[in-house]
């Protein structure tokens, strides 16, 4: 198995690329295929001190950067880390690409070079997020603003799938995100969508709203990309906002200073809980291979971790269970 590592993809690369890939060789026995610019590369991994086989260099000069239009970058960007690392996949070199790189880029590359699994209309991103209760899939986070009632029961198939297979969680509870629990709530998109979870077989449970997001409530969180996103970074921002207020007032003065340092195996606890880095990269579902994308800022520990994600992915033949869960019953 190869997983194929977009070396130039990312806030820090390819240096935390780089030092989180020779981490997943070293602890999951991967073997990666390193794209990008090979003159910046192969200096990088002299440094790390990696001397193994397990990881090869592919050159490709071009990188898209974070702010480019994605359908037009994959067009006019061929030798980019994130096309030329699409179509070692589609080729049959690798078996699985991850890239913490320009996210609409690396959706629209893998649509237009990999195709959609049979039956699937629209591919979704689905990001693991922790509840009250355990771990929650929401789906889709940014691939798809423009949605019909068909794909928000696919995204709500797909990560059905995710969570049995890869998350090892059997018969997860599935909700459609909407402004209110009340059925007569919502778009005509939501409300038909709602119909067809209704019929699907899933665990549906109805309509879940922001507040539900971490509770625990439901397993699956159907909504479209934009609204997705948008609760993706609203998340983002209050937990960083959350730490911030907490490190302020908790070193205010020497008393609570005292206090921090008994409660500090609680609070590194409480950290964790909340590190996007622990659940690696977000799967881009319904796509005819394995996808996995990245935080923007990934850390060492994320890098590693979405490697492991993809790996997973691959060792369980992923997509032959959507396409068994696609198929009309």
């Amino acid at each position: 198995m190869k997983i194929v590592v977009d070396a130039m993809g990312g806030d820090h690369a390819p240096e935390v690329v780089i030092e989180g890939t020779v981490a997943a060789v070293n602890e999951y026995n991967a073997e990666v295929i390193l794209v990008g610019d090979e003159a910046r590369i192969t200096p990088l991994l002299k440094k790390a001190r990696y001397n193994g086989s397990n990881i090869t260099v592919h050159h490709a000069p071009v990188v898209i950067q974070m702010d480019e239009s994605a359908a037009t970058s994959v067009r006019r960007k061929r030798n980019s880390s994130i096309v030329v690392g699409l179509n070692l996949v589609k080729e049959g070199k690798a078996d699985a690409f991850f890239s913490a790189g320009n996210t609409g880029a690396v959706v629209c590359a893998a649509t237009l070079w990999l195709g959609l699994l049979p039956g699937i209309e629209r591919p979704g991103i689905a990001i693991i997020t922790p509840t009250l209760k355990d771990i929650s899939l929401i789906i889709d986070v940014g691939a798809n603003i423009d949605i019909k009632p068909t794909h928000l029961l696919q995204y709500a198939i797909m990560a059905d799938a995710y969570f049995r297979y890869i998350l090892n969680r059997p018969d997860p509870k599935v909700g459609i995100l909407n402004i209110g629990e009340e059925e007569s709530k919502g778009t005509e998109v939501i409300k038909e969508a709602r119909e067809l979870l209704e019929k699907s077989g899933l665990n549906f449970i109805g309509n879940v709203e922001g507040k539900d997001l971490f509770s625990g409530k439901s397993d699956i969180i159907v909504c479209d990309g934009f609204v997705g996103n948008v609760a993706l970074k609203v998340t983002e921002s209050v937990v960083e906002t959350m730490q911030a207020f907490l490190k302020k007032h908790l070193l205010s003065n020497p008393m609570s200073k005292i206090g921090l340092l008994m409660l500090r195996s609680s609070f590194m606890r409480f950290k964790r809980e909340l590190d996007y880095s622990e659940y690696g990269g977000a799967p881009l579902l319904g796509v005819n291979g394995v996808v996995i994308i990245g935080h923007g800022r990934s850390n060492i520990k994320a890098i590693k971790n979405a490697i492991r994600v993809a790996k997973e992915e691959v060792e369980r033949s992923f997509n032959e269970k959507i396409l068994e869960a696609i198929k009309p019953k």
